[in-house]
């Protein structure tokens, strides 16, 4: 199980850093991410409380 988190928290590093160099150079990408994080994030809450 410690495995698994240690390898979604390194993803999820590399993650964060791939869209953080992509809003640097395309800033108005952030619209987009933001948008799709909140609508991802909305759904799996939602999901989680059913």
């Amino acid at each position: 199980m410690l495995g698994a988190l240690h390898v979604s928290g390194l993803l999820m590093g590399i993650l964060t850093l791939v869209f953080g160099i992509i809003v640097m150079i395309f800033p108005k990408i952030l619209n987009y991410l933001v948008g799709i994080y909140l609508i991802v994030i909305g759904v799996w809450a939602i999901i989680q409380a059913l």
